[in-house]
């Protein structure tokens, strides 16, 4: 017979926001890695260095300054705020043009309103406006994650669980997506193929069992940590026994899952079974049912929608206007 899934506390009044992150360049991106993707988004939008913004170079003198504000136009967490000094930094370079200095008003990981003031460019309009696109496109995307990110972790807050990020990333974009995931409340399992082997129903087949794909791994990269995806209470324990760190539950229905926990959670410490297995619940997991499936007791649900359906959070890059020179008064009459 099922066990019925542990009650999950009551969700704070206030959502149960996590606490903020600290700065805008915390949980940080290689900066390396952000030049590299800076230069490759322009070189899309200008052509091969130095490249050209054909409207803005024939409409704006180069002598000409001004001030731009970069605003949320919508409710959310913003995240990729780090790229701005980056992009306009290349576009002066590429166009021999003075630096624009950016003064931050927010933080990534912060949650803003509609209609706040995110941050100020002062500088070269040409490298304004050339620039706006590109840190709009990855500002605008890093910041939509963090606010799906963060209507998971409030939705957890209290519960014990963690709302997990997948390899469904946008190519190109992981690092930029799973670092506004961590600044969303979110956190990130594995970065890629390379870090964390994951044994799924395909493996099996290729290695004949899930004891031999393990002892495969075992013997070809000693140093990574080995999950397993299970799809029945039966095939978790199997993977416990044959050396598994830790679990992937997919698709199981809430009775199910809370069974295997509960399992799991008896075989802990035992037969060379690890004192704490993690569990990460993964499939059919929709917002209205994640404190239902955090009740089973899991560690992390694991969400891709988080980095491959959220939508953008829109931001616009408003350029202010300049008063004309006030005209000399006249000799007195």
């Amino acid at each position: 017979m099922s066990s019925p899934a542990e009650p999950v506390p009551a969700r704070p009044a206030d959502g149960g926001a996590p606490p903020a992150v600290p700065s805008r360049v915390e949980p940080g991106l290689d900066p390396a890695w952000i030049a590299e993707t800076v230069a490759r988004a322009l070189d899309e939008d200008l052509g091969p260095v130095p490249g050209r913004d054909v409207t803005t170079q024939a409409t704006v003198p180069a002598s000409a300054t001004g001030t731009a504000h970069l605003v949320s136009r919508a409710d959310g967490v913003v995240a990729g705020l780090v790229v701005v000094e980056e992009v306009t930094r290349q576009v002066a370079e590429r166009f021999g043009l003075p630096p624009v200095e950016v003064t931050f008003v927010a933080s990534d990981g912060e949650a803003v309103g509609r209609g706040r003031v995110l941050a100020a460019l002062t500088g070269p309009v040409q490298v304004l406006l050339t620039a706006e696109r590109t840190l709009l496109n990855l500002a605008s995307r890093a910041s939509g994650v963090a606010t799906a990110t963060r209507a998971w972790a409030r939705e957890l807050a209290g519960t014990g669980a963690q709302v997990l990020d997948t390899r469904k990333t946008t190519p190109g974009l992981r690092a930029l997506e799973k670092y506004a995931v961590r600044a969303g409340g979110g956190t990130n399992k594995r970065m890629g193929l390379y870090d964390v082997a994951m044994v799924k129903d395909n493996h099996v087949v290729a290695a004949g069992s899930v004891s031999a794909a393990i002892e495969a791994i075992r013997r070809a990269f000693p140093d990574v940590l080995v999950q397993v995806e299970a799809d029945t209470t039966a095939q978790a324990l199997e993977a416990l026994s044959a050396g598994a760190d830790f679990l992937l539950l997919d698709n199981m229905p809430t009775p199910v899952l809370a069974d295997t926990v509960a399992a799991v959670r008896a075989r802990e410490g035992t037969d060379g079974v690890p004192a704490k297995v993690e569990l990460e619940a993964t499939g059919n997991l929709t917002l209205d049912r994640a404190r239902e499936v955090a009740g089973t007791g899991v560690d992390y649900l694991s969400v891709g929608a988080l980095t491959h359906s959220a939508p953008i959070l829109d931001l616009a890059l408003d350029l202010l206007p300049t008063l004309p020179p006030r005209e000399s008064p006249g000799p007195a009459r």
